[in-house]
């Protein structure tokens, strides 16, 4: 077993899940485990306090003169629940079939792990300035992150932002991302009763806060896959007939797709493609939802109460805040009589579209493709990274987001992995990408 993938595995070890609070001790020793594994490449590090978890900073000056590049990722990871559905126990790296299976092993500790690793086996020979920002509280919403930025925006200053939180198109072919969609996050919360009762002595005489639950997210959307909210089309922004061109060379079967996931069939809106509805058109989907009675067997009861909680993926200039509002007032427009409804705004974010053309996306490009040995791919992604808006918004720095996992690499589910290939082809890109850099923004020449 070489080097970076053994530190990988003790990495992965460490139970650094940001959403529990049992979990604190160890959101601390993985922000000091990364603090240490940076000094020993040669970088000046710390785990800055506040008010949440630690941000892990470090820097490599290697000379004024030099480009600078600011590594952005996260060492916190998702809660590995359900844990009857692992193979392996989720904190027990385990080798199978070529690939490490392990929560966090592809978001986000593999990724940006493969940084450290790239720079600490150029050492002396790194040729341009590095900075790292690896967060832990990125799978809870980042609430910290965009304050330390906004107030270390002279210490942060770069050529160029390297993110490694996203997937390749498909396994061996280099990608780089170039669009990310938005997101609002909302929950709606009903109450019907001052209790639950009977639903004999009341059942056909009182509100049921379950059914009314149901009703109304039946009327959020149509059975096509339409949103019905009032005004959420309006700012949308076009799919350009040369993206649909460059897309529809991309090495993508349909049937292929949903059978990754178990599905019979693929759904959305009719008239695009599984790609353009993916990375270019918003969504509305039910994430959790809840009223009555769940233990097993029967039990006659009206729910007082019922919940849903909903995320809205969006696209360029659809903002989450006025989403948030149009959201809101439809959903107390259409509650039914005689509930009392309280809506909740969690995490969001906006959508990103990077230019493909900037200096460092073109050495990243040819980074990739040195390391894969085919040419690299443009693509959007479907997820969210709230914080790449941030990034260029206070730094003005172009964003490299290039990412070394795979959509099968079950995020945030049970048996999360990364391909051993694609750890080590990633090591292999960070290099070539500080290597070429000074090349193209005519640095350090």
């Amino acid at each position: 077993m070489n080097e970076p993938l053994r530190e990988l595995i003790e990495f992965l070890k460490i139970p650094s899940v940001s959403a529990k609070e049992e979990h604190k001790p160890d959101i601390q020793k993985a922000a000091d485990w990364l603090v240490e594994r940076l000094r020993r490449a040669g970088f000046s590090a710390e785990a800055v306090p506040t008010a949440g978890h630690p941000i892990v900073y470090a820097e490599k000056i290697v000379g004024e003169e030099r480009p600078t590049v600011l590594v952005y990722g996260h060492y916190d990871v998702q809660p590995a629940e359900p844990l009857e559905l692992w193979k392996t126990p989720p904190f027990e790296p385990t080798i199978r079939d070529g690939k490490l299976y392990a929560r966090g092993a592809s978001d986000d500790k593999g990724q940006v792990f493969a940084h450290v690793a790239a720079v600490s086996q150029l050492g002396g020979e790194l040729p341009v300035n590095v900075k790292f920002v690896i967060e832990g509280e990125e799978e809870v919403g980042s609430s910290n992150l965009v304050p330390f930025v906004e107030a270390n925006r002279e210490r942060l200053a770069a050529d160029a932002v390297l993110v490694s939180d996203s997937p390749m198109f498909a396994p061996g072919l280099p990608t780089l991302t170039y669009g990310l969609r938005g997101l609002t996050y909302m929950e709606a919360r009903l109450r019907g009763l001052g209790r639950d009762v009977h639903s004999g002595a009341y059942g056909g005489a009182v509100p049921n806060a379950a059914h009314a639950a149901a009703w109304m997210i039946s009327q959020l959307k149509d059975p096509m896959g339409w949103v019905r909210i009032p005004g959420f089309y309006d700012d949308v922004e076009p799919i350009s007939p040369a993206e649909r061109e460059m897309w529809s060379k991309l090495p993508f079967d349909e049937a292929e797709y949903a059978a990754e996931v178990g599905a019979r069939s693929t759904a959305g809106e009719p008239g695009y493609g599984i790609l353009e509805r993916r990375w270019a058109r918003p969504t509305f989907d039910v994430n959790g939802i809840g009223s009555g009675y769940q233990g097993e067997g029967s039990k006659t009861v009206i729910a007082a109460e019922a919940f849903f909680k909903f995320s809205m993926r969006l696209v360029p200039n659809q903002d989450p805040g006025k989403i948030a509002d149009l959201t809101e007032a439809y959903l107390r427009k259409i509650v039914p009589e005689g509930y009392e409804l309280e809506v909740l705004r969690y995490h969001g974010g906006q959508p990103v579209l990077v230019p493909t053309d900037s200096s460092p996306m073109q050495a990243a490009a040819a980074a990739l493709s040195r390391a894969w040995g085919r040419e690299t791919v443009f693509t959007r992604e479907g997820g969210s990274i709230p914080i790449v808006y941030d990034f260029m918004r206070v730094l003005g720095a172009p964003v490299v987001l290039m990412g070394f996992g795979l959509e099968s690499d079950n995020l945030h589910a049970p048996n999360e992995k990364i391909d051993l290939i694609n750890f080590e082809k990633g090591i292999e890109a960070s290099k070539n990408f500080f290597r070429l850099l000074p090349q193209y923004v005519g640095k350090g020449k």
